[in-house]
């Protein structure tokens, strides 16, 4: 094995002992899309012993533009992301203990796979789950590596409970609306870029090289040729909930999540968002105007065709499609429009 990883041991921050660290570590990586399969394969070549991989999703022709590790078969047969993952990981190698999780991933069930695990990835692709993966990486101590990409720009930083401000205290500066691929679209370096420095950031902490984490956030264009690199200490609160000395860690309550229920009786899912992040009129006409979709606007809420479906976003942030009655798709669809 030492001739496997010999390239790797001879970078001397790593070395024998780091290599053995990687051997022994466990890292939870949480969405397997773009990022998560970078992230994925980066770190199995380099040697990490252990890897869980959780993701709702399965594989389609879309995909394969910017997600590796999968095919054209697994698109054609809807095969789920981290049963193509696992299957093209372990070609890379054998002796990689690789566990997945095909489901959505709530407050309890990520808490359940972080149990034991060194670091968290964020492969994810919308604004619920990073909060989730802040309140328990807060709650058990574990950092996570932030990373989202869109268009051109990606950014990424990593979070260390102790030591920098979270993700919750950065809401204020966070859009209510974001962009997301399936809006605006994506091109596939930037998804290289991101994913690298994110698991650079990991093989630092893995490593015991702790001393080399990023301590900026970091910003960049690739079609514009800019970066930015900015701090975040001084908008730590000192009233956060998840990272101050009352935390209570609300996200991982499933009752303050994104709510999502088929109307009884209706072909509709109702989606009421998180209270920290309402929607309104205007946040969904930017959507539709960005997309080139007809809408309509009454003093109540906004209409628009998605698909096939009929779309209401009310003025209070409560949204409903017709001629859904399954939440997963509720969801996806949701996630697709708002991130």
């Amino acid at each position: 094995m030492k001739e496997r990883y010999a390239r790797q041991i001879l970078f001397s921050p790593i070395g024998e002992h780091g290599q053995a660290m990687l051997a022994s570590a466990h890292v939870v990586i949480i969405g397997c899309g773009a990022l998560g399969t970078h992230i994925a394969e980066t770190l199995i070549r380099a040697g990490v012993g252990t890897l869980t991989i959780a993701d709702r999703d399965y594989v389609e022709m879309s995909n394969l533009q910017r997600q590796q590790l999968f095919t054209e078969r697994d698109a054609r047969e809807g095969v789920p992301k981290v049963v193509a993952a696992k299957k093209s990981l372990q070609k890379v190698r054998e002796d990689a203990t690789i566990l997945t999780v095909l489901d959505h991933v709530d407050g309890p069930l990520l808490e359940q796979l972080i149990s034991d695990a060194d670091i968290i990835m964020d492969a994810t692709d919308n604004f619920e789950t990073r909060l989730l993966m802040n309140d328990a990486a807060w709650k058990h101590g574990i950092p996570w590596i932030y990373g989202a990409c869109v268009g051109s720009t990606g950014v990424m930083f990593p979070f260390v409970p102790q030591t920098t401000a979270c993700f919750r205290c950065l809401l204020p500066i966070l859009p209510t609306v974001t962009q997301t691929c399936d809006t605006t679209g994506i091109i596939a370096p930037v998804v290289s870029m991101v994913a690298a420095n994110q698991s650079a950031e990991a093989l630092k902490w893995l490593t015991g090289n702790k001393e080399k984490l990023r301590s900026q956030l970091f910003h960049f264009d690739l079609w514009d040729n800019t970066f930015v690199e900015a701090g975040i200490s001084r908008l730590k609160k000192d009233d956060c909930l998840t990272c101050s000395s009352q935390a209570t860690y609300p996200a991982l309550e499933k009752q303050q999540q994104t709510n999502f229920a088929v109307l009884c009786g209706r072909d509709t899912v109702q989606v009421i968002p998180n209270e920290k992040r309402k929607l309104t009129i205007s946040d969904g006409e930017q959507v539709v105007k960005r997309l080139g979709i007809e809408y309509r606007i009454t003093d109540f809420f906004i209409e628009f065709y998605i698909a096939s479906y009929r779309c209401i976003l009310f003025e209070n942030g409560r949204l409903f499609i017709h001629g859904l009655k399954e939440i997963s798709k509720g969801r996806k669809l949701y996630h697709q429009l708002f991130g």
